[in-house]
C-alpha cells in the first residue's frame, strides 16, 4: 500500500513539474514570432519577458482580506504533508504482525515484537554481546531481521555472526515455522575506557 501511494504521489508531482517546465519553455520559446505559433489563451506564459506572477495577479486580492490568509495555510498544509510524506520515506517500515504457517490452511498472525523480544535475548546471551537491537522489516510473509549487535572488546565477531546465524536466527525461523528468515546484521564496538596500567 505504501509503495503504491509513494509511486502515485511522485508520478503527480513529476507530471506537475513537467507540464510547469514546459509552459515556461514554449513560453520562453517566443514561438509566434519564430514559426508563427499562437499558444491558447490561457497559457500561463505568452512570451521570454513573462513572468511567472504579473502586477495583476498579484493585486487581484488586494481587496479580499481573506486571499493572503488562505493562500498562506494551503501552503503550510501543503509544506507539512510533503515534510510528513518525507519522514515517511525516511523511518523504514517495521513489521507488526508475521503470517505464521498454522499447518491448517488458515494461518495465524504472530505479533512482531514477540519475536523481537526473543531474537534479541537470545542474542545478547551469546558470548561477548553487550547489546543487541532488532527490526523486522519486509512482508508479513517473508520477514527480514536487522540485527544491530554491540560486542565487548573481548568478542569475536567471525564467531558472534556464525553463532547469530547458525542458532538465534535458526531458532527465529523454525519457532515461527516460516520457510526463510534472512538478517541483516551490523556489528559494533561497545566503547570503554582504556584501563590504567601501573
Amino acid at each position: 500500500m505504501i509503495r503504491t501511494v509513494n509511486r502515485v504521489l511522485l508520478a503527480l508531482i513529476g507530471a506537475g513539474l513537467f507540464a510547469l517546465g514546459a509552459a515556461v519553455l514554449l513560453g520562453g520559446l517566443d514561438l509566434q514570432r519564430r514559426w508563427n505559433f499562437q499558444v491558447p489563451a490561457w497559457w500561463p506564459f505568452r512570451g521570454p519577458h513573462d513572468v511567472v506572477l504579473g502586477v495583476e495577479g498579484r493585486t487581484r486580492f488586494r481587496d479580499q482580506l481573506w486571499w493572503w490568509p488562505v493562500v498562506i495555510a494551503v501552503l503550510a498544509l501543503l509544506l507539512i504533508l510533503l515534510l510528513w510524506w518525507l519522514l515517511g520515506q525516511l523511518c523504514r517500515h517495521r513489521l507488526a504482525m508475521i503470517l505464521v504457517d498454522s499447518g491448517d490452511g488458515e494461518g495465524a498472525r504472530l505479533r512482531g515484537g514477540a519475536l523481537v523480544s526473543v531474537l534479541c535475548a537470545e542474542a545478547e546471551d551469546m558470548d561477548g554481546v553487550a547489546q543487541a537491537h532488532v527490526r523486522l522489516t519486509g512482508r508479513p510473509d517473508a520477514p527480514v531481521a536487522r540485527v544491530d549487535l554491540q560486542l565487548e572488546a573481548h568478542a569475536e565477531p567471525t564467531k558472534a555472526l556464525e553463532q547469530l546465524s547458525r542458532e538465534t536466527l535458526r531458532h527465529a525461523r523454525e519457532s515461527a515455522s516460516l520457510s526463510s528468515l534472512p538478517g541483516e546484521v551490523q556489528l559494533r564496538a561497545v566503547r570503554h575506557r582504556a584501563r590504567r596500567v601501573t
